[in-house]
């Protein structure tokens, strides 16, 4: 296997947002999700579960009194918060929150000890515990999250506290961790210190960093296994042991070089699979990439739905087997989708291959966004793609899955890890190498291509129109420009200055290369059709169905338009479909056709007699990210199919 040289993300130090769909939800992300959650964080939300993230800092630091409160982890929503507002001040300069971040960050540095340890669990609890329970502790994971933070604040605003805070945490795991004699030969129970360790190492160029990173997925699985021998030297307890997963719940049961499946929990899976990506990058190693990219076919192909959301059981929010994805019943993480988004701008950075660039799409635009309410301030953990709020109620098996978007979680690892994903979704839209940028995502913008003295205007019309207009400004200058070929559009149109193009398509991306003028400008049109989507026959739950999407977009069937009795709607073969003007959110589309309905009646519970073709109505499908924005009602994806 080949690994393509050189490619780099496009910061948004170099493309700057301007897309009406992605922009509002940037602005809602500054002016309403931060301060919502910096409330979260200091328990000044009513009638919601306490954080006490603020308050463990606090206590960490000597400035108050007090124990140690909520999940071991909690110091990890602080550090994406931070994170967030690193993305924004990038983008929106804000004095007063800057100021209360550098509070913050000021509180964070008092908190971290003289060797550069910093985790509020155990400087409260007794440092002489420190790195006594990787497997469950998640000392390295708040690590990783803090890291991310240091790197994205110092990006957005300049400031290097925050940075040197986690260059000497990141300092102190190296010092503890590794092959040397006198190093634990260990990793970490949850996974996203490796992906983080990598960026540290992007921006200091310190090796020691990306050694690190490679070493704890190498490591990991590896006989004597660490968690077995940690459990038994520390009398850990292991939630795991009756499971059938064991410690594949950790992607730990087998040295990772050697798996093929993705099993046990979905986001630590997401950010291990992420952190290879990133590895193999900068490594060249051709093996880890064969592993990375088996991995990457069993997940899209077997175990992903149609939303992007993935990790079907609630039992260790795990994955399960191949092509079991039940609608009812999913997990589907929030977080979970936000690493799949992760997972796949890192494998763009290894090569051009428009399956990455459309799963990063659909998980964004279906999977990610899905998990929060209109106004922010609302959100999902678990993503379901058919509900019944009675069988929420009382059937023990869909207890996990909401009826509503909740205020806040005593596990509030998904509102901000949205806060971070949407406020950096300019990082997700191009790469680029030496005289060549790629096109990933068709979100409105300005970049600055680095390799040359010409800007790139994008004007996008997604996910409701069918146009993207892309012109070049400024010094002429040669160079390949590669554009994403959506899996949705059964045909994209190309013209450039009005003549039309038919460039040659490698990968998935249509590959020009010429010499750009200032004001050439290259007009994509996409096909915008509805489409009926058929899922793999194996996969039980959606046999005879189907389910609707348009563009980048899935559909789904609400109470709220449909009354009740989803279930009982079908979907004829032959029903045509309108686009309409969206109900839920301004300026969004919406899709009116005909359907039928299965008509209750008074026959017993089973007969001889088979049911009559339904009564004819009206079916209003909505975008599958604005559900739940209208109350409490049932909702359906997949839709049964009709004659």
């Amino acid at each position: 296997m080949k690994i393509e040289n050189g490619w780099k993300v496009l910061l948004m130090d170099h493309f700057r947002v301007a897309d009406d769909f992605w922009s509002s939800r940037m602005e809602l992300v500054k002016n309403k999700m931060i301060p919502y959650q910096w409330l979260a964080l200091n328990d000044q939300l009513l009638n919601t579960v306490p954080s006490h993230c603020i308050a463990n800092f606090r206590i960490a630091a000597g400035l108050e009194e007090g124990k140690f409160e909520g999940y071991v982890f909690q110091d990890s929503d602080v550090a994406k918060w931070l994170e967030a507002v690193g993305y924004v001040l990038s983008w929106a300069k804000d004095e007063e929150l800057e100021k209360t971040a550098d509070e913050a960050i000021d509180l964070i540095g008092m908190a971290q000890q003289a060797d550069g340890y910093l985790d509020t669990y155990y400087i409260i609890n007794g440092l002489e515990k420190r790195w006594t329970n990787l497997q469950d502790h998640h000392e390295l994971y708040c690590a990783g999250h803090m890291i991310e933070a240091g790197i994205a604040y110092y990006k957005g605003t300049g400031k290097r506290k925050l940075l040197d805070i986690v260059i000497r945490l990141a300092d102190c795991i190296v010092d503890t961790f590794g092959p040397e004699e006198g190093k634990l030969h260990a990793y970490p129970g949850h996974e996203i210190i490796e992906m983080a360790l990598v960026r540290l190492y992007e921006v200091t160029e310190n090796e020691n960093y990306l050694s690190l990173a490679k070493y704890f997925i190498d490591e990991r699985g590896q006989q004597p296994l660490y968690f077995a021998e940690e459990q038994k030297r520390n009398n850990n307890e292991f939630f795991w042991k009756d499971s059938l997963f064991q410690f594949q719940y950790y992607q730990a049961g087998k040295p990772v070089r050697e798996q093929r499946h993705a099993e046990g929990h979905a986001v630590r899976a997401m950010y291990l699979y992420s952190g290879i990506a990133s590895v193999v990058k900068e490594t060249q190693d051709t093996e880890l990439l064969e592993t990375i990219k088996a991995l990457w076919e069993d997940v899209t192909n077997t175990q992903m739905y149609i939303t992007g959301a993935v990790g079907s059981s609630e039992y260790g929010e795990s994955f399960t087997f191949s092509y079991d994805l039940p609608n009812d019943e999913i997990y589907g993480e929030t977080c979970a989708a936000i690493g799949l988004v992760f997972w796949a701008r890192r494998m763009l950075e290894m090569e051009l291959n428009s399956s990455y660039g459309d799963v990063m799409e659909r998980a964004l635009y279906n999977g990610c966004i899905s998990g929060m309410s209109k106004d922010g301030t609302r959100f999902f953990y678990v993503n379901p793609l058919e509900i019944d709020p009675v069988a929420c109620r009382k059937d023990q098996r869909k207890k996990h899955v909401a009826v509503e978007r909740q205020r806040w979680f005593g596990c509030a690892c998904c509102p901000p890890n949205l806060a971070r994903m949407i406020a950096s979704v300019g990082n997700y839209v191009c790469t680029y190498r030496e005289q060549e940028i790629a096109v990933h995502l068709y979100i409105g913008g300005e970049a600055n291509l680095p390799f040359c003295g010409m800007r790139m205007r994008v004007e996008s019309s997604l996910p409701w129109g069918d146009t993207v207009a892309i012109q070049m400004e400024g010094e002429a200058s040669e160079f390949t420009l590669d554009l994403r070929m959506p899996g949705w559009s059964s045909t994209t149109g190309i013209s450039i200055n009005g003549k039309e193009e038919k460039p040659m398509v490698h990968g998935g991306y249509a590959k020009i290369c010429r010499k750009w003028e200032d004001g050439d400008k290259v007009i994509l049109t996409f096909d915008m059709g509805v489409k009926r989507n058929y899922a793999d026959p194996r996969v039980k739950a959606d046999v005879g169905k189907t389910a609707i999407t348009r563009g980048p977009l899935v559909y789904c069937l609400e109470e709220a338009d449909n009354g009740k009795g989803i279930g009982r709607m079908q979907l004829p073969a032959d029903s045509a479909f309108t686009v309409e003007p969206g109900i839920v959110e301004e300026g969004s589309k919406d899709l009116v056709t005909s359907g039928r309905q299965i008509a209750l009646s008074e026959a017993p519970l089973y007969t001889f007699r088979r049911p009559d073709k339904g009564q004819d109505t009206r079916l209003r499908l909505i975008p599958y990210y604005l559900w739940n924005n209208r109350g409490i009602g049932e909702m359906e994806v997949w839709i049964r199919e009709g004659v």
